[in-house]
């Protein structure tokens, strides 16, 4: 999977690239994340990338210019063929994992991290298939989720992670929250873990596994539950 990403702060992305699973991934070539700087592209001599909206208003918008220069070299770096884009946007539809397993598919993704008041809507028309938001809440840039979703599509890249049991049985892979986990000790604060899962029958457990997923998941994310019936 090859991720390619637009930001005013590419030393943002230093520790998701560096260090953790998914820079082991990159060093064992099953990943490979890029941060492009959007200042190389401006034709502006001060490396200025923003201007004040027509029409006033409180802020700076991010111009088109560097933006289109900055995706067409990486265009260029990676064959010429056009990839697919999309934006960090609150305005966008709201990240799931059956978005990262879509996007997975593409093989390759840039990333547009959006700034101050915004960027300038032609270039969104003119370039961007997508536009992804993490909530309904705003941050001060897209650096933050697009860390999030390049995570979250990595991760599931086949060799990543040490098998697909890992990622496979989490919560919203299935459209289901995941069942309670425990671990040693057996009883910790006068709370013992369930009895069945000290059995040794798996096809027990799985059915309690079952069982209580979709417990959880009626209990705390009924919106969730009425989807998956």
């Amino acid at each position: 999977m090859q991720i390619d990403v637009i930001t005013l702060f590419p030393e943002q992305f230093k520790a998701l690239l560096d260090i953790s699973i998914i820079g082991k991934a990159q060093e064992r070539g099953l990943v490979q994340i890029t941060a492009w700087q959007l200042r190389d592209y401006t034709q502006n001599k001060q490396r200025q990338v923003d201007d004040y909206p027509y029409g006033g208003g409180a802020g700076m918008i991010l111009n088109a210019q560097p933006l289109k220069s900055c995706l067409d070299a990486i265009t260029e770096a990676r064959g010429g063929e056009r990839i697919h884009t999309a934006l960090m946007s609150p305005a966008g539809k709201t990240f799931t994992q059956a978005d990262a397993r879509r996007l997975l598919e593409l093989k390759r993704l840039v990333l547009v991290c959006g700034h101050y008041e915004g960027l300038d809507e032609r270039f969104t028309e003119l370039c961007v298939d997508e536009e992804i938001s993490m909530g309904d809440f705003v941050l001060t840039g897209g650096e933050i989720p697009a860390m999030a979703v390049t995570d979250a599509i990595c991760r599931i890249v086949p060799g990543v992670l040490s098998g697909e049991d890992s990622f496979t049985g989490e919560s919203h892979w299935n459209g289901l929250l995941e069942y309670p986990q425990y671990t040693r000790p057996e009883v910790w604060e006068g709370i013992a873990v369930p009895e069945i899962l000290l059995s040794g029958d798996h096809v027990k457990i799985e059915a309690w596994r079952k069982y209580m997923s979709l417990a959880r998941t009626m209990k705390r994310r009924p919106d969730m539950y009425e989807g998956s019936r």
